[in-house]
């Protein structure tokens, strides 16, 4: 996939496009419906399929301080993104003054000056341009005049009436740490990702090294427990080998941590080390909330006992 990060890097110049447009912060099973729609319409056009994506997402310029966290960084977006099949993406960096384009000159600007857009492909609930004064009849009457078709994708959700395929609900779920029902909601496991950093090396006192994730770490962190799922090294010759770990996430209340933390401890793997590597790190199942233990001894016996979960359920 090409990722233009600006129109001055999109360089399918001149090649007709059909384009979807949005955060998918993410990237669940309701954006891969929209992207996949995305590709069959460019191929039935015989255009290029594009995503035009915003960085940083608009609530966290727009209101920063109550934003909600989001799910995945830039980078898993768009290799997620990538990985649905989609030509290309452009990525726009969202400002306050970007946010003051009118709904025309969005479009003329990005969809039709720089896409050559011969197609929209979009939700109804689409709204766009200054203080989101655009929405479906606008962008319908600006198809109408540049000479693009608007796709409309209805809403989309779990089949027999189930509850609609949202970022909003997915956010819900992860920090409920309800992992089964995310991975549903996704079609995967949830993910982070950041660079692995020194700790109190208090785990590898205890018989359990683990690697401890970058407070800068991008993706949202689950709630608080011990979790089944996986670790990957994102570079290397171990590269996104996906080794079985138990996951704890939590301050250490039993040691009266006050940072919370995410700490993987890669099942059956001796003397592995990966300080400074940068690793994904993705949850398949909460194993038990966090607790707080009378001694290192009783600390221990659980850990055991959660290591063998983890290594039953992940076989």
């Amino acid at each position: 996939m090409h990722i233009a990060m600006g129109v001055s890097e999109f360089d399918l110049a001149n090649v007709p496009t059909v384009v979807t447009i949005g955060n998918f912060d993410g990237v669940h099973r309701g954006h891969q419906f929209v992207l996949q729609k995305t590709i069959l319409q460019a191929d039935a056009r015989s255009a290029a399929s594009v995503v035009l994506t915003f960085d940083p997402h608009p609530a966290l310029v727009h209101r920063p301080g109550t934003a909600p966290a989001m799910l995945t960084g830039l980078k898993d977006r768009l290799e997620l993104i990538a990985a649905e099949g989609i030509d290309a993406t452009l990525v726009i960096d969202y400002s306050l003054e970007f946010a003051q384009l009118t709904p025309r000159e969005f479009i003329e600007t990005y969809v039709v000056g720089t896409l050559h857009a011969v197609a929209v492909v979009i939700g109804r609930d689409v709204r766009f341009g200054k203080d989101n004064c655009g929405d479906l009849a606008t962008l319908q009457e600006l198809g109408a005049e540049f000479g693009f078709d608007v796709v409309i994708v209805d809403d989309f959700g779990a089949p027999e009436g189930g509850e609609r395929w949202s970022s909003s609900v997915v956010r819900q779920l992860v920090f409920s740490g309800e992992m089964i029902a995310v991975t549903a909601l996704l079609g995967r496991p949830h993910r982070i990702r950041g660079e692995v950093v020194h700790g109190d090396a208090r785990g590898r006192e205890m018989g359990f090294p683990t690697a401890n994730m970058s407070q800068a770490s991008d993706g949202m962190i689950p709630a608080d427990g011990v979790y089944a799922g996986w670790v990957s090294v994102v570079g290397g010759a171990r590269a996104l080998q996906k080794m079985p770990a138990a996951i704890s996430i939590g301050t250490n209340p039993t040691f009266e941590g006050q940072q919370r933390r995410v700490e993987s401890y890669v099942i059956d793997r001796k003397g592995l080390e990966l300080y400074g590597e940068e690793v994904i790190v993705e949850f398949e199942q909460r194993l038990r909330p966090t607790l707080t233990f009378d001694s290192m001894e009783t600390l221990i016996v659980q850990m055991n006992e959660d290591v063998e979960r983890a290594r039953l359920l992940l076989r």
